[in-house]
């Protein structure tokens, strides 16, 4: 335990010089590093992928389930989307710098606010195995460093990934420790990386609510959670069935096993029997589990199972939905606000009046009227990638891109004043 502390603590030392060094270099000179990094991740995808396998292998063995497989698995088409994701950031604008406001103040003084990196930057996450290039790729372009503690299903990926991403900064004569890998499956280390207060300025946990809960129980600095998502979809009595149908596939089925898939859906009873068979039916060809309360069952029969008061709040990262009939609008509400989240939640209606009062009283990271809850991404916000999706409400809330990971500073310019 000692050793492993002293690695760590030694890791972090080094991440914390990197920062004073990273701070100081161009934007230019980022964009360079981020296009070597690459680079080199392209020269090496086989090897990349190869490390994959066998993380897939070990998931399998170790009995893991399909949802945790799938977000490990990398392959072709999700490298190729890395790649990708990379590119989009090196042509995003570099907010460091940045003068967010400025003023004069009657005794002559200029006084401006300057957007400024946070620091070093701890990365505590599970299985997916791309959040080990956006994250380091967000922290290096907003000025950071990342530390990063990937989960053991995704060790041997992580590890060839930052390989690369090293080499990257190597080649651009950038220090290399501007992003570090903790270098072991040790549990222990989470908590001891929590510690670290005299060289990490913030730490964002993802993953499931036991990894969370660790991060906050240890945590001796500032943390920015990215918690579990208990999202739904409302099916107003004035919904259009063509587009409920659509948001409602793509909120479940379409990646079921991410933060921002849907895991309630809310259906109005003026509709119920009309709409409810239809969706079922659907769901069901997709091979999506119906769990459904008293009104459901009575419509739906034995085609679907009873809901407990245990699925309402439930993040079933999975084929498996939990459906409640309401009354109303302020039903719906009124549930979301019981047992969801607080990160996606949706309505679809034709009726702009009563979309407005759910857009407005639903207090969640993102609200959505006649679209997805799946578009609660950086991506596809526009910020080339995402760190994260933060649920809490202080300092990010949401997908967080670039200029969520700075933080500023006051710069005055003065000719002499002095306080009476």
């Amino acid at each position: 335990m000692k050793e492993l502390s002293e690695q760590i603590q030694c890791l972090c030392r080094k991440a914390k010089e990197a920062s004073r060094f990273l701070s100081e270099l161009s934007s230019k000179k980022i964009d360079q590093a981020l296009i070597a990094i690459g680079e080199e991740l392209l020269a090496r995808k086989a090897t990349v992928l190869a490390a994959n396998d066998r993380d897939i292998d070990n998931a399998k063995n170790m009995g893991l389930s399909e949802a945790i497989i799938d977000r490990l698995y990398l392959g072709e088409k999700r490298f190729t989307a890395l790649l990708k994701s990379l590119e989009d950031i090196i042509l995003l604008p570099c907010p460091i710098g940045e003068i967010i406001e400025q003023w004069k103040r009657p005794n002559g003084m200029l006084i401006k606010k300057v957007r400024v990196p946070i620091g070093v930057i701890g990365i505590i996450y599970e299985s997916r195995p791309n959040v080990t290039v956006d994250s380091a790729a967000l922290c290096l372009k907003s000025g950071n460093v990342a530390i990063l503690r990937g989960g053991r299903e995704a060790f041997n990926t992580n590890k060839e990934l930052v390989t690369a991403i090293r080499e990257g900064l190597r080649k651009t004569n950038i220090a290399e420790d501007a992003v570090i890998l903790i270098p072991t499956m040790d549990r222990q280390s989470i908590p001891i990386l929590c510690a670290q207060r005299d060289f990490i300025d913030l730490l964002i946990p993802r993953g499931g609510k036991g990894l969370i809960e660790t991060v906050i129980n240890h945590a001796k600095v500032p943390v920015i959670k990215h918690y579990q998502g208990i999202c739904h979809v409302y099916v107003h009595s004035k919904a259009s069935f063509e587009k409920a149908l659509d948001i409602v596939l793509n909120a479940k089925c379409q990646r079921p096993a991410v933060c921002n898939a849907m895991e309630t859906l809310l259906v109005d009873e003026k509709i119920a029997p009309d709409f409810l068979p239809l969706i079922v039916n659907e769901l069901q060809n997709r091979g999506v589990e119906i769990r459904g309360d008293e009104k459901c069952l009575h419509i739906m029969g034995d085609r679907i199972s009873t809901a407990t008061e245990e699925d309402w709040s439930t993040e079933y990262l999975d084929l498996i939905l939990s459906i409640k009939i309401v009354s109303n609008l302020d039903e719906a509400i009124n549930h979301i606000h019981k047992y969801g989240s607080n990160h996606s939640d949706a309505i679809v209606t034709e009726d702009p009046a009563t979309a407005e009062a759910f857009l407005h009283k639903i207090d969640s990271a993102a609200v959505y009227w006649n679209a997805s809850t799946r578009f609660t991404d950086g991506f596809e916000f526009g910020f080339g990638a995402e760190i994260g999706i933060s649920t809490d409400k202080i300092h990010a809330r949401g997908p967080m891109g670039l200029k969520e990971l700075t933080s500023y500073k006051y710069i005055i310019y003065g000719n002499g004043q002095v306080r009476n």
